[in-house]
């Protein structure tokens, strides 16, 4: 059962994945923007949850970008902001996510002990992910010239790097106190063989 939900969100990942694609604003930052979605599908099933959810802020993303997604201009009137915050979301996403496939390694692993010394390093993890992220962004910046501009999404916002990655860091401990309970009791579930190392 559990299974076929897993084909089925697969599926409906992948149908929206290429409806994103289909007619992109650019096409370089849509595949710039959803090439993440590759690099997770992998890990276990409480993150397909997440991963879905995060595609979806990644495609959208990708087929407007982010400066332009109509959702972010709505938060932006709701809030009284003068920027569209929508890619705020996306770098959440890019800390909640991860935060889950990384604490799954390093207790499976058995790499770290303690509950405490898992959360740090996890966040550890997080942000090295989103500071390479944005030094792929800058290169990007670098290698493309003017037409990275939508991909970088700064929309003149001199701290956009640094609020990119507070909002994965804030991904990252929302991550941890929302699912780690959760989480462990799904590692515990798993029969002996496939478990790995208790925490």
């Amino acid at each position: 059962m559990r299974t076929r939900w897993l084909l089925v969100a697969l599926a409906v990942l992948l149908a929206l994945l290429g409806l994103s694609g289909f007619k992109p604003y650019d096409r370089t930052t849509w595949a710039l923007e959803v090439a993440p979605i590759a690099i997770a599908l992998p890990i276990l099933w409480l993150l397909y949850v997440c991963i879905f959810l995060h595609a979806g802020v990644l495609m959208v993303g990708g087929a407007y970008t982010y400066a332009r997604v109509p959702l972010g201009f709505q938060i932006a009137d709701a809030l009284g902001l003068h920027r569209n915050p929508y890619d705020k979301i996306g770098h959440f996403f890019q800390g909640f996510v991860p935060a889950i496939a990384t604490r799954e390694i390093l207790i499976r692993g058995g790499y770290v002990r303690g509950r405490r010394m898992v959360a740090f390093v996890t966040v550890c993890i997080v942000l090295a992910i989103s500071a390479t992220y944005e030094l792929i962004e800058w290169a990007a910046a670098l290698l493309l010239g003017q037409g990275a501009d939508e991909f970088l999404g700064t929309q003149g916002d001199p701290w956009d790097t640094q609020s990119d990655m507070f909002s994965a860091l804030v991904g990252a401990v929302a991550a941890l106190l929302l699912l780690s309970r959760f989480h462990d009791r799904q590692i515990r579930a798993l029969p002996a063989r496939i478990r790995g190392s208790p925490q």
